[in-house]
């Protein structure tokens, strides 16, 4: 069924064919006689934008189409020249005989092209809304999944070294359990919207950091540096995170002592520029980090909600393993 856009459109669209097809120069006036055929081609038009195109065109079968048009039109001349014109104009050249086919064309043509051209891209415009539609509800709800993922990969690795705290009996595992339930809070009811306010996050992030740094104790140095963030901007919950989850976990499983870990975070104009820096043991592998399912999120995320507006470089040299990642971000 027709929507009441499409029929404004057909409306103006034909009102405006109607007016420069009807319109006689040297008299100045509205042409009647072009007007009743110019209502005449629209009636036939309609057989096919909303027959033929969409039962064969569409569907891929353009010779059925081309037929299908060719019987059509050639219908509109022969009741044009036989029927109409000889009532319209009779005892008249133009009522007693025929012009021949290429004038008739000529007569028919530029307005059922002009008419049908314009609902195909009518058409085109509805197709491509459904597909960006359709686009944003996939992005969506892949989105949503990804997102799903952060809670139990960090579920996963914080329980373990929960555990093993508890089994030491160390008089840091209330804290440990407080500092976690904050992080988790966030994570489950804070952070459900696409993007969330940039303090926020560094806020969370500050206390995801301490939470780790319970973990090494004195077996190490961690650096979390943080510019004075000018403006309220946004950005995508939980993506830093994950780096820095990174950092602390190979880190702590590559080596027992002397862990370094720098992060920083930048903000200059709408530039969000974050670098993360560990180091690990020689003869550690970091394969591990390059498949993590955290990482590879990571990835997509930024892949979606950033594309063309984000740097991402992760390089491994001199023992250490480093995280770049610049953002192009919006205003609340």
């Amino acid at each position: 069924m027709i929507s009441k856009k499409e029929l404004l459109f057909q409306i103006v669209l034909h009102s405006i064919v109607l007016l420069f097809f009807s319109f006689d120069r040297n008299e100045e006036v509205i042409n009647v006689n072009r007007v009743l055929f110019l209502l005449y081609y629209s009636l036939a038009t309609i057989g096919v934008t909303y027959f033929l195109m969409p039962k064969y065109l569409y569907k891929q079968k353009y010779w059925q189409f081309f037929i299908g048009f060719v019987i059509l039109v050639a219908l509109v001349i022969c009741i044009e020249e036989l029927v109409l014109e000889p009532l319209m104009f009779p005892g008249t050249k133009r009522g007693d005989y025929f012009p021949g086919i290429y004038i008739a064309l000529l007569g028919t043509l530029p307005v059922m092209t002009i008419l049908a051209g314009g609902k195909f891209g009518w058409d085109a415009l509805k197709k491509q809304a459904q597909i960006d539609e359709l686009e944003s509800t996939i992005q969506e709800s892949e989105l949503q999944f990804l997102r799903s993922q952060i809670n139990p990969h960090f579920l996963f690795n914080n329980l373990n070294n929960l555990y093993s705290y508890a089994l030491q009996e160390s008089p840091k595992t209330p804290e440990i359990i407080l500092e976690m339930s904050g992080v988790l809070r966030y994570m489950l009811y804070e952070s459900k919207e696409q993007f969330v306010p940039l303090k926020k996050e560094l806020e969370q992030l500050g206390n995801f950091i301490r939470l780790y740094k319970l973990q090494i104790e004195d077996r190490g140095e961690v650096h979390f540096d943080v510019d004075k963030i000018e403006g309220e901007y946004k950005i995508a919950p939980l993506i830093l995170i994950v780096f820095i989850e990174n950092a602390f976990k190979h880190s702590q499983s590559g080596q027992s002592s002397d862990i370094e870990i720098d992060i920083s975070v930048r903000l200059s104009n709408s530039t969000l520029e974050f670098r993360c820096k560990n180091n690990y043991e020689p003869g550690f592998s970091l394969d591990s980090v390059a498949k993590g399912i955290g990482l590879k999120n990571v990835q997509k995320r930024l892949e979606l909600l950033y594309p063309k507006k984000h740097v991402l470089k992760i390089e491994e040299a001199d023992n250490s393993y480093n995280v770049y990642l610049k953002l192009e971000l919006e205003k609340v």
